[in-house]
């Protein structure tokens, strides 16, 4: 057998087993900012991709913020939302970076934001439990390095900011 011929076999060789391999499917969590304005909330996360046990498309997005904008988030507790952003909030919004994780990560992730949805009201906090507080508590869950103590909760890119630079493989 020639060179040629049998670098041609082992190429199609290696070609077919890359076609009987599944793909790899993951999930990219996107962590956002968006600059203060009269929308929230001005942290959130952006979910695409497919989890790798059912196949199932994910396209989803979750922030946290008040219920209703009034002055008596300044006053402390009021009711609290998890709630979805519309396309054109999250394309004039800041992408921070982005993490890829696998579907118990994942399922983890789901876990923490149903939490966040079904806690006991009021449940929204402008000092302690805010927007960044929620996309804090998302990036642990991921696997990143937070600063718990950070002065930066009233300030959502400041502090994605902050995240990134203390998880130097986030691009």
């Amino acid at each position: 057998m020639t060179r040629g011929l049998r670098l041609l076999l082992l190429s199609l060789m290696l070609f077919c087993v890359g076609l009987t391999t599944p793909a790899r499917a993951e999930v990219v969590v996107s962590f956002y900012s968006h600059d203060f304005g009269d929308r929230f909330p001005h942290a959130f996360i952006v979910l695409k991709g497919k989890i790798d046990a059912t196949g199932e498309a994910v396209h989803a997005n979750y922030g946290f913020t008040a219920s209703s904008v009034s002055p008596a988030i300044l006053l402390g507790s009021v009711k609290g939302k998890v709630q979805t952003s519309k396309p054109d909030y999250i394309a004039k919004s800041d992408r921070q970076f982005d993490v890829t994780v696998d579907d118990a990560t994942y399922a983890r992730l789901m876990a923490r934001i149903a939490e966040w949805r079904d806690r006991e009201q009021p449940s929204y906090s402008l000092n302690k439990r805010n927007c960044v507080h929620f996309v804090m508590e998302l990036a642990e869950v991921v696997g990143l390095t937070v600063n718990r103590k950070s002065k930066l909760f009233k300030k959502p890119k400041s502090f994605l900011i902050e995240v990134k630079g203390l998880n130097p493989g986030l691009g």
